[in-house]
């Protein structure tokens, strides 16, 4: 065996928002290879898809290359958060080390814990850096312990344990060996230790061609193309080869391209050679985790294990009286060909038909996860309706079991108090508790299902001030049940545009979600009632003219501005007998039946069942 000294395969991972994208930009900016005319210069160059840049998170792994020193650095950008962990597991297979960003002042978070846990499993070794040092109220060293403990506690090896160190400001461009920010001028101390510390791809002669499909890009002109590591061997444009599925499988094939990645480009290339990380064209059916071998000698590399899915919900074709206003694909066969070739491309997501041919019931690892997919759906011009969030149970040696998640909130102290008893009414267990700078860190495990909408509630009790994180732990004996969650809804009695004067008398129930002028049909949600139970609203009521002066003629009553309702608030709203319909210009919710007559039938034959039980 022989290690290529010429190339490094590394992947950057972090909790969100420790400024990971920020540094890959850097290191961009400032390679051999990576020229960037002036006008085109970005923040962010990374995060290059729409909903990465609105919501500031990593989504989709990426794939860049730089050169330093005449050696080749392949960079995979990867998620932070543990919903899409699915992305995290594969990026492992690519690579043989690891950049862990931690922020100078808040130090490891649950999203580091995962990511990192994953590093060491696969056995990688890992260059901390201490990020964000500029920050105000930064503690560099105070981070670094934090850090080293987490290796201990994860079960790092004595090598990984002995991790080097290197200090930056990743929004400077700048890095170093301590944590003096005026002794730094650019982050090459960082390219240094990556070529340094970061082992080459090892090399083995005898082995026959061996690629791991990990990551998969669709392409205009070359249509579905396969990205990973090429474990051995060589590729060659034009060449016959191997494609093995995930079933074991056979089936030989034509590589129309091969490619490898230089800046963030994919170039083509006549072959590519073992230790790459390369992407190949013309295997139409390819999918995640699959083989690419030798036709004369194949020989399939391990599957990639991904964690089981959570959360599920059910995905249906929209049936509400303004379905087809908005949206291009409308149909069941539409939603089933997008849920499929979503499939392909996100391990960590499963879809399965249910009695009904217009519903499906989506599995995924968190609220987030699916929230994402909904997103993207209804930006493709995709309408559709989905169901309230709920947690996948087990049955083990004769026992229910429930997901368990360690989750972390960040609150100013005088909030923690009201943080704790929220806690308590969803089965929170404090595990930690500790106050620093007046910030209260506090960490409770609580089963899955205590977690679904629970993120309007905490923004609300902590007046936004407060930061919230999760991190699923497993399955274990189910908790008990959870306390009803009495909140009602306001829903409308008529069809048609609310006016002022009908929402004005509604919002003496509660909160409203629309404004005057929105369009609205029977049984849709308008507001939360501010008691128990649901109320019917006539929201496109007018006010009857006559010659006649009221008794309160003069005063001016005035319309609260409503409470917008993004689709992730939505899905922290509804109640089990609510929808969220969802188009590519809208987000409304609604009873699931839209009759008052038939919400009333329902209530009904489910308090016979309770009797008769």
């Amino acid at each position: 065996m022989q290690i290529r000294e010429d190339i490094r395969n590394i992947a950057i991972i972090a909790h969100v928002d420790h400024g990971k994208t920020t540094l890959v930009d850097a290191l961009l900016k400032q390679s051999e290879s990576f020229k960037l005319k002036t006008d085109d210069v970005k923040e962010l160059i990374m995060d290059s898809n729409e909903l990465e840049r609105e919501r500031g998170i990593t989504i989709f792994s990426k794939n860049a290359s730089i050169h330093y020193e005449g050696i080749k650095i392949n960079i995979v950008d990867t998620p932070g958060h543990a919903d899409f962990g699915g992305e995290v597991e594969r990026i492992m297979r690519m690579v043989d080390g690891v950049l862990l960003l931690v922020d100078a002042k808040e130090g490891p978070m649950p999203q580091t814990k995962f990511v990192l846990r994953k590093a060491i499993q696969a056995g990688h070794k890992v260059i901390v850096v201490i990020n964000k040092i500029d920050k105000e109220g930064a503690r560099p060293m105070w981070a670094l312990d934090q850090t080293f403990d987490l290796f201990i506690e994860l079960g790092a090896s004595d090598t990984q344990a002995n991790f080097p160190v290197i200090y930056a400001a990743g929004s400077q461009g700048k890095a170093g060996l301590s944590a003096d920010l005026s002794e730094m001028t650019s982050v090459e101390p960082l390219f240094h230790a990556i070529v340094k510390y970061i082992p080459g791809p090892s090399v083995h002669d005898e082995t026959p061609l061996q690629m791991l499909t990990v990551n998969l890009i669709y392409d205009n002109y070359k249509g579905k193309i396969a990205v990973g590591r090429l474990y051995a061997g060589t590729l060659k444009k034009g060449a016959r080869v191997l494609h093995i599925d995930r079933n074991g499988n056979q089936k030989q094939t034509t590589l129309s391209s091969v490619m490898l990645f230089e800046g963030l480009k994919r170039v083509d290339v006549d072959e590519a050679t073992v230790g790459e990380i390369v992407g190949i064209s013309g295997i139409d059916d390819v999918s995640i985790g699959e083989t690419i071998t030798d036709i004369e000698k194949p020989l399939a590399l391990p599957r990639i294990q991904i964690d089981e899915p959570t959360i599920k919900m059910m995905f249906g074709v929209n049936t509400s009286p303004f379905m087809g206003r908005e949206g291009e694909y409308t149909t069941s066969r539409n939603l089933r060909e997008r849920l499929m070739r979503e499939l392909e491309t996100d391990v960590a997501l499963s879809v399965n038909q249910t009695d009904s041919p217009d519903k499906f019931e989506v599995a995924g690892r968190g609220e987030l996860h699916l929230a994402i997919l909904i997103e993207k759906m209804r930006r493709e011009k995709y309408e559709l309706e989905v169901s309230k969030p709920q947690v996948i149970f087990k049955e083990h040696e004769g026992k229910k079991e429930e997901p368990i998640e360690l989750v972390s909130f960040e609150v100013p102290e005088q909030f923690s108090g009201t943080v704790i008893e929220m806690m308590g009414r969803r089965l929170g267990i404090m595990k930690d508790m500790r106050v620093d700078r007046g910030i209260a860190h506090l960490d409770f495990s609580i089963p899955t299902r205590g977690l679904i909408g629970i993120r309007n509630e905490f923004l609300t009790a902590t007046k936004g001030q407060g930061i919230m994180n999760s991190l699923f732990l497993g399955y274990e004996t189910y908790k008990g049940d959870l306390p009803q969650d009495m909140h009602g809804s306001i829903v409308v009695s008529e069809t048609g545009e609310t006016n002022s004067y009908g929402l004005i008398i509604a919002q003496g129930r509660g909160t409203l979600f629309v404004g005057p002028g929105v369009p609205v049909y029977a049984g849709m949600v308008v507001g939360q009632n501010a008691k128990a139970g649901d109320v019917i609203v006539n929201v496109v009521k007018t006010k009857e003219l006559t010659n006649f002066r009221t008794k309160n003629f003069g005063i001016q009553e005035t319309l609260d501005v409503p409470k917008e309702m993004s689709l992730e608030d939505a899905l922290d709203y509804i109640s089990d007998d609510e929808l969220v319909e969802v188009t590519p210009h809208n987000v409304r919710i609604r009873k699931i039946y839209l009759s008052e007559n038939d919400r009333k039938k329902v209530e009904r034959e489910l308090k016979n069942k309770e009797n008769q039980q």
